[in-house]
């Protein structure tokens, strides 16, 4: 199956068309491509989202539920368009360019992913929440329940470091050493502060048009510089 066909335009309405459609990818993609190795690491967080959501974890189920469903649809775009790289978002532009390329760990591309994903797409899927609900984003319980995310993507992210050291310790090689210490300046918790003081940002300036343009701009070209930082073949 190709990347196109598991990636229809239409955008996905719940999480668990949400859920189907990162399967869908998931088949569609060589194991090793810097997109799969991204999508892998999403897949299992967004299962373990909806079973809180079914579970009572959030406060406000229908926030986080609808929060889901739109920040996948931003992934889903970029995903979308990697048969075309001039129709790639800029901050996911470095990871489909490199998505194949020799002497990058499986690692690097997830978290190349989870960089362009929370960095870049987090604030927007948070304000366009907030519109559609009519709400925003200093409304109780928002922040707690985003907060309460937290635990889980770290645990995620902690899973793939923890295989990758292990990885790292029993080969004794230069090469993984190098890029755990290069991935190690990468945090998902400091990431995701920094996204949701991007969205307070972007919320308040969400009616100027020219002040919202230029955010953006600086956000994805910011956002692209990093990922490139964490995609060095090393």
């Amino acid at each position: 199956m190709s990347i196109a066909a598991s990636v229809p335009d239409t955008p996905v309405a719940s999480v668990a068309e949400a859920i189907a459609r990162m399967e869908a990818i998931d088949a569609a993609l060589p194991a090793a491509d810097g997109v799969a190795c991204f999508n892998r690491m999403y897949l299992a967080v967004i299962q373990e989202v909806n079973s809180r959501i079914s579970a009572g974890f959030f406060a406000d189920p229908v926030f986080m539920a609808q929060l889901d469903v739109t920040f996948a649809n931003l992934y889903f775009t970029a995903a979308g368009a990697l048969g075309d790289l001039a129709a790639v978002p800029l901050a996911w532009l470095p990871l489909a360019e490199r998505r194949d390329m020799a002497g990058i760990e499986p690692i690097q591309f997830a978290l190349a992913g989870m960089n362009a994903h929370i960095n870049h797409d987090l604030p927007l899927a948070l304000v366009s929440t907030c519109a559609a609900l009519a709400t925003s984003p200093d409304v109780d319980p928002h922040f707690a329940d985003y907060q309460k995310v937290d635990e889980l993507l770290d645990a995620a992210e902690q899973s793939f470091r923890e295989s990758f050291e292990t990885a790292a310790e029993l080969a004794a090689d230069r090469h993984l050493a190098a890029v755990a210490d290069l991935i190690g300046n990468w945090m998902i918790n400091d990431a995701r502060d920094l996204a949701w003081t991007n969205c307070l940002l972007l919320w308040a300036v969400r009616d100027e048009p020219i002040a919202r343009g230029l955010f953006l701009d600086t956000l994805a070209a910011s956002t692209a510089l990093a990922s490139r930082l964490l995609l060095v073949a090393v």
